[in-house]
């Protein structure tokens, strides 16, 4: 468009910015009430006693005047049943459901921990009481039943045989069951198929078989078909036909808990199946596959019938334990307990004693032995880490010097 002269131009205006109308706002979320968990308080002690407290007297009510029932198992279940229903009522007034809940399962699992604790303690220290006349005497332990019989004073006699058996019986038994279920559990692991799958059912299967089985099962092979008669090393592979499954199910289940990474990374850097599960597997279970040798160890100390049935009875010492009768704790204790004179039952729950601090010492000596962590070292250990790390410090500085000089050729060549 032409304008005319001396006419101003027309005065242009650039569209506005529309700003949008302000949307409301949304309400704020409301805070989530957060279930009260902590342990500790005022109200919850006073619950738990007062619960504790009504839930025995109602159980004397309910059986000195209303329920014709006797015994003390019957009132302490009916007991029981009332302290949980009490409980939950009480801890209901101040709490909600799932508060309730929580609280009652709490109590439950430590309440039924305690009862295993006292049963525990109970026989730990029923056993040391009947035997405390046995205990004191040193020929308990440094002599053996020769010259004692039933009619003799606790001062002649002891339980020496029963101890050098049972500790060569056990050491026989492991010696044989750790390495083989230790390659199994390896196996079972390393090697998935239908082999596999059949060797772990098997496995499962045999970790119910009972203990009477195990000791006809070798009696008649190794006894009767062999021939080689009862001996301390018969009853030691009745014991490792015991102890085996158990071993190779609990190793079987601490392998499967290694990280899958470890042996990637192995496999990665060119290493071998079998050298991964020496180097890698194996050291990062070492305490699990310790605890599953102590789960079998304390299966086959404690075994009675399979050495009945293997070994046979002697009140001699007998430190082969390839010829002749020999004796175990468990199978001493067995014969003494039988015995209707004092001083032998002495001598039985004196030999029970012995066999728990045994069953005791062994499970320490399991533990240090192999109750490292992973990737934990000893100072031996360490000491040779340090010394292999000096040599290789050394050898890499060799030979960046050996490269830094240049040879006498390459001197010669240079213009």
């Amino acid at each position: 468009m032409t304008l005319a002269p001396g006419t101003p131009p027309p005065v242009t205006t650039s569209p506005r910015t529309v700003l949008p109308a302000s949307l409301p706002r949304s309400p704020e979320p409301a805070v989530e009430q957060r279930r009260a968990l902590a342990r500790g308080r005022a109200s919850d002690t006073f619950a738990l006693l007062g619960a504790c407290a009504a839930a025995v007297s109602l159980a004397a009510l309910l059986f000195g005047w209303l329920l014709p029932w006797n015994g003390v198992i019957g009132f302490l279940l009916v007991a029981y049943a009332l302290f949980l229903g009490l409980y939950a009522l009480l801890v209901s007034f101040d709490e909600d459901g799932p508060t309730v809940r929580d609280r009652l399962a709490g109590v439950v699992v430590r309440s039924l921990g305690l009862v295993m604790v006292v049963a525990l303690a109970f026989v730990i220290v029923y056993t040391l009481w009947e035997g405390r006349e046995a205990l004191p005497h040193l020929n308990f332990f440094t002599e053996d039943m020769t010259l004692a019989g039933p009619l003799d004073p606790l001062s002649a006699g002891g339980i020496l045989h029963a101890v050098v058996g049972t500790l060569e019986q056990i050491a026989i038994a492991l010696a044989l069951t750790v390495p083989a279920g230790l390659v199994c559990a390896v196996f079972l692991n390393e090697v998935p198929g239908r082999f596999a799958r059949f060797v772990r059912t098997v496995v499962e299967a045999m970790t119910a078989l009972p203990s009477i089985v195990a000791g006809l099962f070798i009696y008649a092979t190794a006894i009767l078909a062999l021939g080689t008669g009862k001996s301390g090393f018969a009853a030691s592979l009745a014991l490792a036909v015991m102890m085996l499954p158990i071993i190779i199910r609990a190793s079987d289940v601490v392998i499967r808990l290694v990280p899958g990474s470890l042996r990637e990374a192995s496999y990665a850097l060119g290493t071998s199946r079998w050298r991964t599960a020496w180097h890698v597997v194996l050291p990062t279970a070492r305490s699990g596959l310790t605890t599953s040798v102590i789960l079998g160890t304390a299966r086959g100390v404690g075994e009675t019938s399979p050495v009945l049935l293997t070994a046979g009875f002697s009140a001699e010492m007998n430190a082969d334990p390839f010829s002749g009768a020999q004796v175990s704790l468990p199978l001493a204790a067995f014969e003494f307990v039988k015995s209707p004179e004092p001083a032998m039952i002495a001598r039985g729950f004196g030999t029970a004693a012995a066999l728990m601090a045994l069953v005791l010492l062994l499970f320490v000596l399991a533990r240090l032995i192999g109750g490292r962590a992973p990737g934990r070292l000893t100072r031996r250990q360490t000491h040779r880490r340090v010394l292999a790390s000096r040599r290789d410090a050394e050898r890499f500085a060799a030979r960046a010097r050996t490269s830094s000089v240049p040879s006498a050729t390459s001197l010669r060549s240079s213009p």
